[in-house]
C-alpha cells in the first residue's frame, strides 16, 4: 500500500502513524462538516471511492454507502458493515474568530495528543472515518465483503441514522467506530430525546433611568453532556440563573435577555443575560457579581475554577414583563440537570441524565431545550414528563423529539467475544466490556436491521464537545492495529459461520469496568 502523504497536507501531519489514518484525518479538518451541512464532505470521499474503483452511492437520508469487495478466497465470509459518522459538534471559546462554515480547524501536537485548542478538533467521529477510508484504499489488507456506511447529522439529532431505510446494508456484523476509550468494547448505549421549551413574551420598555448592562458567565470546562455528565461540571446556563435569581431579590432588576449553550449535546460553557435597574445600584450590583465569582470558583474547585463573571455596558429598548421574567428564571432554577439515577445493574455507569444544553430568550419571547437519556426507555421517558409538567405549571408549551431507541447489550455476542480474542493476541491483555451513557447510532440501525450483530471501539478521545478536545496519537494506532486484526479474522472463515468457531460466548457482565 503507497501511504505516502498528499503534498499539501499540514505539516502537523507529516510524522503521524499509520499515515493513511492521519493523511485521511487532514483532509477531513480542511472541509467544513457541521451538521447538516456534510454535503461538501460526503461529495469529496465520493468522488474519492469511485475514482479507486468503489460503489458509492448517497440515500434518501443523505448517508453514503461505499462498498468494496473481499479478498480473493474470502468471498463467503459474513459481510461486515463499518460505520462513523460525517459531521462534528463546532464550539469554540468566547472571542475566537473561527467561522465553522468555512474555516480548516488547526490541529496541534502536544505531549503524545493531536488537538484544537480554541475549538473543537472532530476526532468525534472524524478518526472513525478516517480509519474506515484507510481500509478502504489499503489492497494488502485481507477481508471479506466490506461496506463503509458514513451518517449524516449525528450530532443534531441522528437524522442520517432516522432516515436509515432497511435493506440498504447487506452485512451480517457492524463495527461502530465512535465511542472514545481505548482498549475498551461498547456493547450498548443510552436512547433518548429532546424536550423543547417555547413561550411567548410581553415586551414592555425600558423604565426611564435606569441603565442596560450585560453579564458574563464564561471559564467553564463544557464537555459531552452523556460522556462527561457525572464529571459535575458546572452548566453555565444554571449558575447564571441562580446568580439572576438572588440580584432579583435584591435590587429592582429587570431581564431583557437571557442566551446560554451552543449545542444540545454540550455542557453549556458560557451563558449571558442582558438586564436593567436603576443607575444608582450598578456599583452594589457589580460587588454582588464580585462575590458570587468567588463563591462559585470555590464550589466548583477542582473542576471548574477558571469560571468569571464580567460585567458590561449594554444598551437594550426592551425588557420582560415581570410575570415572564419570574416565570423563566423560576422554571430555569426549577428544572432538573445532570445524573438522576445510576445503572444498578451496571455498576459505574449513568442511567438516566438531562442537560439543559441551550437557551435563548427575548423580551418578546424564547426557548430552551433539554437532552435527556436513558439506558431504559421508561427512565428517559419519566424524566422527560417531569420537564413538561414543570413548565405545564406556568403554561409554558413544550414539545417531545428526536427520541431514538438505545442499544441492548448481547453479552453472548460471537462478534464481541471475537474482538476480545483479536484484543488479547495482538497486545497481549484482556479488554473490558461497557455500555456508554451517550446516543450511537447503533440504537437506530438495530432497530431496522434487528439480526445485525455489533460491536464499538476506538481511540482514546477527551473533551469530546468542547474547545481543547483531543485524541491521543499512539491509541489511534492501535485501534487501526486491532480493526485491520479484526477484519482478517472475519474473513479467514472458509463459509459464512466458520468464524463463529472461536469466539465462544463472553461473560459480559464479568468484564464490565466501572468508568
Amino acid at each position: 500500500m503507497d501511504n505516502t502523504l498528499p503534498a499539501s497536507i499540514d505539516p502537523v501531519f507529516a510524522t503521524l502513524e499509520p499515515a493513511a489514518v492521519w493523511a485521511h484525518f487532514a483532509m477531513l479538518c480542511r472541509i467544513p462538516r457541521q451538521s447538516k451541512a456534510e454535503a461538501g464532505l460526503r461529495g469529496e470521499i465520493q468522488r474519492w471511492a469511485l475514482a479507486r474503483g468503489l460503489s458509492a452511492t448517497v440515500d434518501s437520508a443523505g448517508n453514503l454507502l461505499l462498498c468494496k469487495a473481499a479478498s480473493r478466497g474470502m468471498e463467503e465470509a459474513p459481510g461486515v458493515v463499518l460505520q462513523a459518522h460525517l459531521d462534528m459538534v463546532c464550539q469554540k471559546n468566547a472571542g475566537t474568530a473561527h467561522d465553522f462554515a468555512c474555516d480548516p480547524i488547526r490541529p496541534l501536537c502536544r505531549d503524545g495528543w493531536l488537538l484544537a485548542e480554541d475549538t473543537t478538533l472532530g476526532a468525534d467521529n472524524g478518526i472513525g472515518v478516517a480509519l474506515i477510508l484507510a481500509v478502504l484504499e489499503d489492497h494488502s489488507l485481507l477481508h471479506g465483503p466490506l461496506e463503509a456506511l458514513l451518517t449524516v447529522d449525528e450530532e443534531a439529532g441522528m437524522g442520517g441514522a432516522h432516515g436509515l431505510q432497511p435493506g440498504l446494508l447487506q452485512g451480517r456484523l457492524l463495527v461502530n467506530l465512535d465511542t472514545e476509550e481505548w482498549g475498551e468494547f461498547y456493547l450498548g448505549c443510552a436512547g433518548g430525546l429532546d424536550v423543547n421549551v417555547h413561550r411567548e413574551g410581553r415586551a414592555e420598555a425600558l423604565p426611564d433611568g435606569w441603565a442596560a448592562w450585560r453579564i458574563d458567565l464564561r471559564g467553564l470546562r463544557g464537555g459531552h453532556s452523556g460522556i462527561d455528565i457525572d464529571a459535575e461540571r458546572g452548566n453555565a446556563i444554571k449558575l447564571l440563573v441562580r446568580v439572576l435569581r438572588d440580584l432579583e431579590s435584591r435590587f429592582p432588576m429587570r431581564l431583557a435577555e437571557l442566551h446560554g449553550g451552543s449545542a444540545r449535546n454540550a455542557l453549556p460553557r458560557e451563558a449571558s443575560a442582558t438586564l436593567a435597574l436603576p443607575a444608582a445600584d450598578v456599583e452594589a450590583l457589580a460587588a454582588s457579581l464580585a462575590s458570587w465569582q468567588s463563591l462559585l470558583r470555590q464550589e466548583l474547585q477542582g473542576v471548574d475554577e477558571a469560571l468569571a463573571i464580567d460585567l458590561l455596558p449594554a444598551s437594550v429598548a426592551d425588557v420582560m414583563s415581570p410575570d415572564d421574567q419570574f416565570i423563566w428564571l423560576a422554571s430555569l432554577a426549577a428544572a432538573p440537570h445532570g445524573v438522576r439515577r445510576r445503572s444498578l445493574s451496571v455498576p459505574g455507569v449513568v442511567e438516566t441524565s438531562n442537560n439543559l444544553g441551550m437557551v435563548g430568550i427575548a423580551a418578546s419571547g424564547g426557548g430552551c431545550n433539554f437532552m435527556v437519556r436513558s439506558l431504559i426507555e421508561s427512565g428517559s421517558t419519566a424524566l422527560a414528563d417531569e420537564i413538561v409538567a414543570l413548565f405545564a405549571l406556568s403554561g409554558t408549551a413544550t414539545e417531545k423529539a428526536g427520541h431514538y431507541p438505545g442499544w441492548t447489550p448481547n453479552p453472548a455476542s460471537p462478534l464481541l467475544a471475537l474482538c476480545q480474542s483479536v484484543y488479547r493476541q495482538q497486545f497481549g491483555a484482556a479488554s473490558t466490556v461497557q455500555v456508554i451513557h451517550a446516543g450511537l447510532e447503533c440504537g437506530l440501525i438495530a432497530a431496522r436491521y434487528p439480526g445485525l450483530e455489533m460491536v464499538s471501539f476506538g481511540p482514546t478521545i477527551r473533551g469530546a464537545h468542547a474547545p481543547g478536545e483531543r485524541v491521543e496519537i499512539a491509541s489511534v494506532g492501535r485501534a487501526w492495529q486491532l480493526l485491520t486484526a479484526i477484519l482478517t479474522a472475519i474473513g479467514a472463515g472458509s463459509s459464512g459461520d466458520e468464524w463463529r468457531a472461536s469466539a465462544s460466548p463472553s461473560r459480559w457482565l464479568d468484564d464490565v469496568k466501572s468508568p
